[in-house]
């Protein structure tokens, strides 16, 4: 007679205990990151040397002398610069206020800003920054002026004077703060319109006082929540927190909750790049492609900038 012998048994699978992440959140992972759109042909650049200070943004330009007067074909080559790297950054120009206003004006019409301090003419805004001077409003991801029609095209900041540590300026590109949205919330905003305010934004520093009087020139207005760059067709996020109210059509919270998600890509340090400043140096940025911070870490320090803006077009 042959014994019997047990026959194994398979192991139990593991079993997990019960869990989740909350939803809407920022996961880890592969990030998508292309630094020009799909179909973009990378050429050489003849007039100066890029040194990439990024994966996707920002990129330092050396060999120039911005207060020289730029040659049509310069200008091409910094524009394409600035399409490709969405901030360009300068080192050592000490450029007066004029040579600042003159290299921005090179992109357009200048921009002027009755919410904020002016120095030598009235399209130059000064942030002048240091003990007793009013809390900042720039340490929070946002795109400057989306509550015009026409936000600004980019801007031109130069640091007069530098306090001893701290006080950097970050940048996030909203093309890949897109990319990197899931095809559910793609398709939810495809299409969608948001309303931008100025009062959100400087309600929380400035007096009714101050602020009503400007209620008329400054109405809410709708911008598409994902807008295409004019020069590339590309598609970017276009909400931030400063001036971003509500997306048109829907309810309070669901609007509320949607745009917390979205506000939140900007804060992925892939899609980053931050600059130590030193006193003259100049920081251009692509203004429809990009959100901003200023990092607010450098009282009682003083740090003194100045910006030129270019207004730009109605976003589609």
């Amino acid at each position: 007679m042959t014994a019997l012998t047990d026959t194994p048994r398979p192991a139990a699978a593991p079993v997990l205990r019960p869990h989740r992440i909350p939803a809407d959140g920022l996961y880890e992972g592969d990030r998508v990151l292309r630094r020009t759109p799909d179909g973009w042909q990378d050429r050489p650049y003849d007039l100066f040397e890029i040194v990439p200070q990024g994966r996707t943004i920002g990129a330092e330009i050396r060999g120039l002398d911005l207060s020289r007067p730029l040659s049509a074909e310069l200008r091409a080559e910094l524009n394409r610069a600035l399409i490709e790297w969405k901030v360009l950054f300068f080192r050592s120009q000490h450029l007066t206020s004029a040579a600042q206003r003159e290299f921005a004006a090179n992109w357009g019409e200048l921009e002027t800003n009755p919410l904020l301090a002016t120095g030598s003419e009235k399209d130059v805004v000064r942030f002048d920054k240091g003990a007793g001077a009013v809390p900042t409003f720039e340490n929070v991801w946002h795109t400057d002026v989306t509550f015009r029609e026409r936000p600004a095209l980019g801007a031109v900041l130069q640091l007069r004077e530098v306090p001893p540590a701290g006080g950097d300026t970050m940048w996030a590109d909203m093309a890949a703060a897109y990319d990197n949205l899931t095809s559910d919330i793609k398709e939810l905003i495809d299409g969608a319109r948001a309303v931008h305010d100025y009062l959100p934004g400087f309600a929380r520093f400035y007096s009714a006082e101050r602020l009503a009087p400007l209620q008329e020139e400054f109405p809410p207005v709708e911008h598409p929540v994902v807008r295409r760059h004019p020069e590339t067709g590309r598609r970017m996020l276009f909400v931030n927190t400063s001036f971003t109210t509500h997306i048109a059509g829907l309810p309070e919270a669901e609007s509320d909750r949607l745009l917390r998600l979205l506000f939140q890509q900007a804060h992925v340090p892939e899609f980053q790049v931050r600059f130590r400043w030193q006193p003259g140096d100049i920081a251009f940025w692509d203004n429809r492609a990009t959100q901003h911070y200023a990092v607010a870490d450098y009282a009682p320090h003083r740090r003194v900038a100045e910006r030129v803006a270019i207004a730009g077009d109605r976003p589609y």
